[in-house]
């Protein structure tokens, strides 16, 4: 099975199943020298994990990270990072009815149609569990970013047809991680949660957007053609479990904008560098980043699990049936995917930004060939 990598110098490659006995990824081409602990990385999990309100499954995971590799006396080495999670609260026995019954609108049918089996339980490798891994190695690329002075932030601004109204990075970064829904708009959360527990109650599920931005982003990234910003970025978002539209800019609604009004007019900064004056173009023109705010929004369909009754068609039997999917699933998934989202935004950014030569790919401190650093460990026989 291939595509389980991401990145081209900063690569993440990860493994694991649903209900398999732990999640993980290595993560490749993290320069040395980046103070790094299992703290960095538990925070981003933490927005992840499921079982942190009620609006979320309640399977029991800490999504406890352990760093195995990569780390010398709480520095990286330059060296692959292996990171692991276990799985501490699969419970696989119902997911047996689907064994040869595939869930409607999950990956059941197309996997044992690939590949002649499956891992069945939870989804195996199908489930969005996995994006675990991509949390895990994005908050290593955001404290990458960090240092380059690249802050990133996403909120859920539609829920259903509750759509927040345009809020400021400032406001995104104060106010997002203060509800369960993570809308940075609180009167709109109030009514998202709302609409979310209507739903819950109703053994129904309903889908979302997710926005996202990225201030300090260099001018020059991107690789046009196939690898432009814009493309990669395309890629990183709809590789997002249940992701069914990407857009940056005006997006979609470019199409109503005629060319006059939707151009960005040039003036100069006071360094004297041409600068558009408005960002219609969501920080990239020509598949490059242009230095202004990159931003977007991820379109999400609603949990494909729910409790109602569905259809399904058994190939062992042969018999058209009806059955439940009886276990524990989130009703909406736009809350947990924030930092999804933002972990697949740091991960496409700190991978052109080291290959554009913004970050030097041996070490962060850009000093090659010099052996004596702070970070090197000591001789403790010299002490």
């Amino acid at each position: 099975m291939n595509g389980n990598r991401f990145g081209r110098l900063f690569q993440v490659t990860t493994f694991g199943e649903s209900h398999g006995e732990a999640m993980g990824c290595t993560v490749s081409g993290c320069p040395a020298g980046l103070e790094l602990s299992e703290d960095d990385i538990q925070a981003d999990l933490d927005r992840r994990k499921p079982g942190q309100s009620m609006i979320t499954t309640s399977r029991g995971e800490p999504d406890a990270v352990s760093i195995k590799s990569g780390i010398q006396d709480g520095y990286t080495t330059g060296t692959p990072i292996g990171l692991v999670i276990q799985n501490k609260d699969a419970r696989s026995g119902k997911y047996e009815p689907f064994i040869t019954a595939p869930r409607p609108s999950h990956g059941d049918f197309t996997y044992s149609a690939k590949f002649g089996t499956r891992n069945w339980g939870g989804g195996g490798r199908s489930s969005a569990r996995e994006t675990v891994n991509w949390v895990a190695a994005g908050a290593i690329a955001k404290k990458l970013l960090e240092r380059e002075g690249v802050e990133l932030k996403a909120h859920v601004n539609q829920i259903g047809d509750i759509e927040a109204p345009e809020v400021g990075f400032d406001e995104m970064l104060e106010h997002s991680e203060e509800n369960d829904v993570r809308c940075a708009h609180p009167e709109t959360a109030e009514r998202m949660q709302e609409r979310i527990e209507e739903y819950q109650e109703e053994g129904d599920s309903i889908g979302g957007s997710i926005y996202f931005e990225a201030r300090g982003v260099p001018v020059g990234l991107g690789a046009p053609r196939f690898d432009s910003l814009s493309a990669r970025l395309g890629q990183a978002m709809m590789a997002v479990p249940a992701t069914t539209a990407f857009e940056f800019g005006l997006g979609t609604e470019a199409a109503e904008w005629t060319g006059k009004d939707r151009n960005d007019d040039w003036e100069f900064d006071e360094d004297g560098n041409p600068t558009p004056v408005e960002n219609d173009h969501g920080g990239i023109q020509g598949g490059i980043s242009s230095g202004e705010p990159i931003y977007g929004e991820v379109t999400l369909h609603a949990p494909t699990s729910i409790p109602k009754s569905q259809q399904t068609a058994d190939w062992e039997t042969g018999e058209i049936k009806a059955e439940q999917v009886i276990g524990r699933h989130d009703p909406v998934l736009p809350p947990r995917g924030v930092p999804v989202v933002e972990a697949m935004l740091a991960l496409t950014l700190v991978d052109f930004m080291l290959l554009s030569g913004r970050i030097n790919p041996d070490r962060v401190d850009d000093r090659p060939g010099k052996f004596d650093t702070d970070y090197h460990p000591s001789n403790p026989r010299n002490e």
